[in-house]
């Protein structure tokens, strides 16, 4: 008797390159933080000379982190979700309830998008001060980089999140026309 091995499931090549170069990003800005972190413990507490962008810059870089990799947190599952149903409906019912509950998250998504923008726009005059500072001590002259960039993650990381949440109900709906179970536990 011979075993046939299924082939594992190939993702299509742009959600391949955009998975690589989400975790590119992760671990890029996480060492970044690091090294950043590092070098101020050291300069504060062997030099006794602080850096006083480090903090600022820390902090922007941890706030594109969380909302650029929201979305590939949800297409992982490691969001909280509170299920106390799924287990006891049929599988229609189960996406009934999903896209119950996805036409208020999206249309909360897409108002923080539309929001987020306008109140990122707010902001193009206001310049960010790590920068300026790092900049002006390196040429001589300040950057000019507005704190727009900073609060632009919030609708950006708002549209990833709202297009996974939508692909992955798009999803399910699909299977369930199909006959196909997203659950490898009851679709062996």
């Amino acid at each position: 008797m011979q075993v046939v091995t299924p082939e594992p499931h190939r993702e299509p090549t742009f959600l391949a390159w955009y998975g690589s170069a989400m975790r590119f990003f992760a671990g890029t800005s996480m060492l970044a933080i690091v090294v950043i972190m590092i070098v101020q413990v050291f300069a504060r507490y062997v030099l006794n000379s602080s850096l006083i962008w480090a903090e600022e810059m820390c902090r922007y870089i941890l706030i594109w982190q969380s909302f650029l990799l929201i979305g590939i947190a949800y297409h992982r599952g490691e969001l909280v979700v509170l299920d106390v149903l799924s287990g006891r409906v049929s599988p229609t019912a189960k996406f009934l309830i999903r896209l119950t509950v996805a036409i208020p998250v999206c249309y909360f998504l897409y108002l923080l998008i539309v929001h987020g923008i306008v109140h990122a726009g707010r902001f193009k005059a206001q310049t960010i001060p790590a920068i300026d500072f790092i900049w002006t001590s390196l040429t001589g002259r300040p950057a000019h980089v507005p704190i727009f960039w900073v609060y632009v993650s919030v609708p950006v990381g708002c549209a990833i999140l709202l297009i996974h949440y939508a692909g992955s109900i798009a999803y399910d709906g699909f299977l369930l026309l199909t006959g196909k179970n997203a659950d490898p536990v009851a679709n062996p």
